[in-house]
C-alpha cells in the first residue's frame, strides 16, 4: 500500500503557507492551541456552550494560535468557525490527512494533502466484518459510500456506489461503521486484523477512521507548529477520543496534552492533564489557564 503526501498550490515549508514573511512573525509567548471538535469543543447534541465559546475567543484574543484538529471533513469543519468566532491561520481535518491555510480573503485552501490506495485495507475489513458499511473520502473532499450511513454522519452528502468502486480511489481516509458491535468489541476485531500498514482509530460506537500510513493529527500539528515557529514547550492540545491519542502524546512531551473527563482510559493515559467532561465545560476550564 503506497501513501503520498504533498503540498499543493505552490505551498512550501519554512514559514509555512498562509504565514507572513519570516521577518514579520511576532515572537511572543503565544501558544499553539489545537482543539478537537466532537466531545471536546462540541457536546454530543451539537451545542457549543457560551462558556466554551467565551474561553476559545478569549484565548485567541490573548494572542494564542487557536485552531481545530479534527477527524471531520473540510466541509464539516470550516462552517463551524463562524459559530466559534475565530479565524485560525490553519485547520487540520480528516485526522491529519488534510491541512488548510487561510487566504487573505478569509477562505481556506488545501496546502497539504496525504493520500493512499485503500484497496488492501478495504478488502481486509470487508472479509472480516459482515454487515459493515464503508466510505472513502477522496483528495477533493468528496465521499463515496457503500452502505447506509446515519443521517447525521459527516458523510451524509456522499455519492452511493458499489463496494468495488471504492477500490483504487486516491483516499485521504476510509470510514467503516459496523452496527453489530460496540466500541470495545469493534476495537478488538480491528486489532486482530493487524492493520499495521495504516493509522486507524475507533471513534464513537462502531466507527473506524483509517488514515494514510503514519498520518495522524500529531503529524499534521507538528508541521503546523514548525510553520508557525512555536516551541514544543508551548503546544496545547485537547481531545477525548482514540483519534486524539497521538496528538495528546505529542503535546504532552513538552507542552500540555489535555484530556476531557469522559475519555476512555487509554486516551487519559496519552495526556498529561485531565480536565472536566464536555458536559461540564471542561475545555473552558483548561483554556482559561493559558497565559493572558
Amino acid at each position: 500500500m503506497s501513501t503520498q503526501g504533498r503540498f499543493v498550490d505552490g505551498a512550501s515549508q519554512g514559514a509555512g503557507p498562509g504565514a507572513p514573511a519570516s521577518g514579520a512573525i511576532t515572537r511572543t509567548k503565544r501558544w499553539l492551541v489545537a482543539l478537537d471538535i466532537d466531545g471536546t469543543t462540541m457536546r454530543e447534541d451539537g451545542v457549543v456552550t457560551d462558556t466554551v465559546l467565551a474561553a476559545i475567543r478569549d484565548a485567541e484574543a490573548a494572542g494564542h494560535e487557536v485552531m481545530l484538529a479534527t477527524g471531520r471533513s473540510e466541509g464539516m469543519t470550516v462552517p463551524l468557525l463562524s459559530t466559534l468566532g475565530i479565524t485560525p491561520r490553519y485547520l487540520v481535518c480528516a485526522n491529519g490527512a488534510l491541512t488548510l491555510a487561510r487566504r487573505d480573503d478569509g477562505s481556506y485552501e488545501r496546502v497539504h494533502v496525504e493520500t493512499f490506495d485503500p484497496s488492501e485495507v478495504l478488502q481486509t475489513i470487508h472479509g472480516a466484518l459482515t454487515n459493515a458499511e464503508f466510505g472513502v473520502e477522496d483528495e477533493t473532499g468528496h465521499f463515496l459510500l457503500s452502505g447506509n450511513f446515519p443521517d447525521d454522519a459527516m458523510t451524509v452528502s456522499g455519492e452511493h456506489v458499489s463496494f468495488e468502486q471504492l477500490l483504487g480511489v486516491e483516499a485521504t481516509r476510509v470510514v467503516v461503521i459496523s452496527p453489530g458491535h460496540d466500541t470495545e468489541d469493534f476495537l478488538q476485531i480491528v486489532e486482530r486484523m493487524g492493520l499495521h500498514k495504516v493509522s486507524y482509530s475507533v471513534g464513537w460506537t462502531s466507527w473506524l477512521d483509517i488514515a494514510p500510513e503514519g498520518v495522524t493529527k500529531a503529524t499534521a500539528m507538528e508541521r503546523v507548529r514548525e510553520w508557525l515557529d512555536i516551541p514544543r514547550s508551548r503546544v496545547f492540545a485537547a481531545g477525548d477520543g482514540r483519534n486524539d491519542i497521538d496528538m495528546l502524546r505529542w503535546a504532552s512531551t513538552s507542552g500540555r496534552g489535555v484530556v476531557m473527563g469522559q475519555a476512555p482510559d487509554d486516551v487519559v493515559d496519552a495526556g498529561n492533564e485531565l480536565t472536566g467532561g464536555v458536559t461540564d465545560d471542561g475545555l473552558a476550564a483548561a483554556l482559561d489557564s493559558l497565559p493572558r
